[in-house]
């Protein structure tokens, strides 16, 4: 996400003036458009889960693609500040409306022996798409204008996401919950198989406590017999930003550049980093399970914080410092994309119950935006003021209270139907 950012950032350094078709120094208002992108992060998260309940998870797919397609072609017509904000906030708005509804929907439409599996392939596709977003934005630098061009591709594959929802199936358990029993019997069949759908209608009834039309309430998912399930998922994701991902993505290409490895390498090494742990986490998800993954994945994300502090401490000679803190930020990208990458946003789909569910992971995501804002936003001026050796010695024993707290209050969801997990969690009235 952080790369996306860095390269508005940069686009926008040379966005051209309203007065001029030369490009000028913008770099006061650089921040503003970072922050508009994650305000409506923020919006859209929040609102996700009453669009995905109110449309359907298909349509609500749909719907987060249509502010990226128009917010990126205004960003890239616009000769102005509030065009570009205008743009960046419809932009952010997709952004935040898109991770919810896709955990939503591949957690309910898969089957539960393959269902980590096929959730690791949401952090596959966002290394897929950092990596090409960052090799598109090569000449951005040598050819005058290659920005607009930046945001009018990426208008591509937010119109191949609204199209091709049209082909597919609508998530079965929201159509159950609605009483289309009739049409969530044709999704299953669509989905599963013939020969499964029967058991998987049976599954669903398992869990049906008569009252999924209900009107659900903030205050249900903020305190009450929800309040516990809400808060392992906005713990989870409070922790996963607090970690320092996002602030070690921001600062590596200038420890990368320290090692004389210029930017676009070094973006190229997180890359490989971050989708190679990805790969490796989709084979082990249903395995070795999501809880053990995500122990060893911030267990591996503190000593990699614990060697980058010990690099910038006065002790290692120059070469030591140089390959500690290049390998510890190599370990800590590799590490995260092991478990708190991909785990989270595919165990909370799995832990909420079915009444809940979408508004459930819509305030944990709203919490991930806030603390993802946050950090960047702190991140400098904290380095500056605290210094890079206090500073990893932070984020590392964040990790570590990640190992304690997935260790307390986890459980394994491996193997289970989404009604066994609910059943198991909620207290039967």
């Amino acid at each position: 996400m952080w790369v996306r950012q860095r390269e508005a950032y940069s686009m926008y350094k040379r966005l051209p003036s309203r007065d001029s078709a030369n490009t000028v120094d913008m770099d006061e208002n650089s921040g503003l458009v970072v922050s508009t992108c994650l305000g409506g992060a923020f919006v859209g998260s929040l609102l996700s889960g009453w669009v995905a309940d109110g449309v359907g998870r298909r349509r609500a797919f749909q719907l987060c693609a249509l502010p990226m397609i128009i917010g990126a072609s205004i960003s890239a017509m616009t000769k102005n500040l509030e065009g570009m904000l205008l743009g960046r906030l419809l932009v952010g708005t997709g952004m935040g409306l898109g991770p919810p509804v896709a955990s939503l929907y591949v957690t309910e439409v898969s089957p539960a022996f393959v269902r980590g599996t096929y959730g690791s392939f949401i952090q596959i596709a966002t290394c897929l798409g950092l990596i090409g977003a960052l090799f598109i934005g090569i000449p951005v630098k040598e050819i005058a204008g290659w920005w607009r061009i930046c945001f009018w591709i990426s208008t591509i594959p937010a119109a191949i996401l609204f199209v091709a929802m049209v082909f597919c199936a609508e998530s079965p358990p929201w159509l159950y919950k609605r009483g289309r029993t009739e049409e969530a019997e044709a999704a299953f069949e669509k989905l599963l198989g013939g020969l499964h759908v029967q058991l998987a209608l049976a599954e669903l009834s398992k869990s049906d406590r008569g009252d999924d039309t209900d009107t659900v309430k903030i205050s249900e998912l903020l305190y009450g017999r929800h309040f516990r399930v809400v808060f392992i998922g906005s713990t989870l994701f409070a922790l996963q930003q607090l970690s320092g991902i996002n602030a070690v993505f921001y600062f590596s290409s200038t420890v990368f550049k320290s090692a004389g490895v210029p930017s676009t390498l070094a973006n190229c090494f997180i890359g490989i980093a971050n989708l190679t742990g990805s790969i490796i986490a989709m084979a082990l998800m249903d395995k070795l399970g999501r809880k053990v993954l995500l122990l060893w994945s911030f267990f591996g994300m503190a000593i990699s914080m614990a060697l980058q502090a010990v690099a910038a401490s006065s002790y290692v000679p120059g070469s030591g410092e140089l390959y500690l803190s290049v390998g510890g930020m190599l370990l800590f990208v590799f590490t995260f994309a092991l478990g708190a990458g991909p785990v989270p946003g595919l165990l909370l789909p799995e832990i909420f119950p079915s009444r809940i569910r979408a508004k459930a992971m819509a305030v944990c995501m709203s919490v991930h935006w806030v603390i993802n804002f946050f950090v960047g936003l702190l991140f400098l001026r904290l380095l500056e003021k605290l210094g890079p050796q206090l500073l990893y010695s932070m984020f590392g024993t964040f990790c570590l209270m990640a190992v304690m707290f997935v260790k307390r209050n986890v459980m394994e969801t491996k193997g289970k139907s989404l009604q066994e997990i609910e059943i198991a969690l909620l207290p039967q009235d």
